[in-house]
């Protein structure tokens, strides 16, 4: 974030966040993407040092820093390091909302301790083999069953799928109601019926661990209902515009990052007798690339402020998720080429921000449904 919209306390933790990514994290990366995965100890250092789950309150364990500039901020830390798919983000932007929003005490009680110290890791189970961006067509059923929901069905594509503890899925507990037949259950590490498919071979975020799961005659206890039955959909609706500002914040960072490593390579490389960075077209190129990361980070911000003070509609959500996103490919695509020959070699990060930066406009719900939104709040 921009040093205008922080505080001392803002910078501070900024601090932290760049010491603990440098030396707990940078340190890591290559064999995580080797392995496909990311350390538990990992999680369990972040935790000890106050980075997972900031908002959640201190009887629990927690900062109650209700403020989304700090996720911010350790997002971009991350993502300035390389560290884009570690699995953090969605612990703390994606999964935290539904546990402090709309799960009850007993269930706070139950999960949040140890998503603050980093023992529980959790996810969020939307997407199906068979469905993708429209959520109201999800085929995983929930029954009840007396005292349980009997769950059947599959999941796909899911962050955190093989390391999570509890994941919160959606289900269709009244198949015939629409969207207003959607639930959230949270289903836990263990419970009989519960499968993982094996950790997905993806084009980019290596070390984020994404599997399928599998729902077959899994009994779900009652308590383990997120909030009121059929009020998933709502609840999903008012949780998206924080996960896609969290990504939005995560374009505009891995832009910043490659722009920066470009500019330091233009500064060193030669070709002619001069600096590459001393030709008009790459001089050209920087400055279209500058002026394009100023101004997202500039409206990126104005979203997270939006969004502490309970305003970001979900239309502006989506224009943020969209347009930084195309955004970050168009710059990474541009700075790799600027490396020549150079950026398409592993050794270079500008390879790796690539291939991270890929699935920035897929996930999340895709940038055609984003226009989609957008489109419709203008009446058409």
């Amino acid at each position: 974030m921009q040093d205008i919209h922080l505080t001392s306390e803002h910078r501070m933790f900024q601090e932290a966040a760049r010491a603990f990514c440098e030396q707990e994290i940078a340190p890591h990366i290559e064999d995580w993407e080797k392995d496909g995965i990311i350390s538990r100890d990992a999680w369990l250092k972040a935790g000890e040092q106050g980075f997972l789950c900031m908002d959640f309150p201190e009887e629990h364990g927690g900062l109650a820093a209700k403020d989304f500039r700090f996720n911010a901020l350790f997002n971009e830390e991350l993502t300035r390091i390389g560290c884009a798919g570690s699995g953090f983000a969605l612990q703390n932007d994606v999964t935290a909302p539904y546990f402090l929003e709309m799960c009850n005490a007993e269930q706070q009680a139950r999960f949040m301790p140890g998503m603050i110290t980093g023992e529980t890791i959790a996810a969020l189970a939307i997407t199906e083999p068979g469905t993708g961006s429209d959520i109201k067509d999800v085929n995983t059923r929930a029954e009840r069953d007396g005292d349980y929901y009997v769950v059947n069905g599959a999941k796909t594509f899911i962050t955190n799928g093989i390391l999570s503890d509890v994941v919160v899925t959606v289900v269709k507990t009244d198949p015939d109601a629409g969207h207003k037949g959607i639930s959230l259950l949270l289903v836990e590490r263990g419970m009989d019926g519960f499968t993982r498919g094996t950790n997905l071979d993806k084009l980019g975020l290596k070390m984020q661990d994404t599997a399928e799961l599998s729902f077959s005659d899994l009994r779900v206890p009652v308590e383990n209902l997120v909030g009121q039955e059929g009020k998933g959909f709502y609840y999903l609706m008012h949780n998206l515009a924080q996960e896609r500002t969290s990504i939005a914040v995560g374009s505009i960072s891995n832009a910043e990052a490659a722009l920066a490593e470009t500019m330091r390579y233009c500064n060193e490389r030669t070709a002619f007798g001069r600096q590459i960075g001393k030709f008009q077209n790459s001089r050209f190129k920087l400055a279209e690339m500058q002026t394009e990361i100023t101004i997202g980070r500039t409206f990126v911000d104005q979203c997270v402020l939006e969004l502490n003070a309970g305003t970001l509609t979900t239309e502006k959500a989506a224009m943020a998720k969209m347009w930084c996103s195309e955004m970050e490919w168009r710059v990474v695509d541009q700075c790799l080429q600027l490396h020549g020959g150079y950026g398409y070699m592993e050794e270079y990060p500008l390879a790796k921000r690539m291939r991270d930066a890929r699935v920035q406009r897929i996930y999340g719900g895709t940038n055609e449904i984003m226009r989609e939104i957008v489109g419709r709040s203008m009446g058409f």
